[in-house]
């Protein structure tokens, strides 16, 4: 039995049910994603350090939008912020 202590997206539990294999899962409060998705970003940025891919940019992209939505940003507001910092 293999273990993994990670966030999966949705599909992820279907595909491993379709390989008839079995998996199990749970919902996470808004706090424990919160700390997950930084958990998750680390990763990706460091895999992108390592491969310099844009399929790993697109990764930590999807990251940073499912943290602007945790955290009810929104994009207007991140972009005005980085202005800011811009100027």
């Amino acid at each position: 039995m293999r273990y993994y202590n990670k966030l999966v997206r949705d599909n992820i539990p279907n595909i491993i049910q379709l390989n008839n294999e079995k998996c199990s899962f749970r919902l996470l409060s808004d706090d424990e994603m919160k700390k997950c998705l930084i958990d998750k970003l680390i990763e990706e940025v460091k895999e992108f350090i390592d491969s310099e891919s844009v399929e790993e940019l697109a990764d930590i992209l999807e990251v940073i939008e499912s943290i602007i939505s945790v955290n009810n940003y929104s994009w207007e507001e991140i972009l005005v912020a980085k202005m800011k910092k811009k100027d």
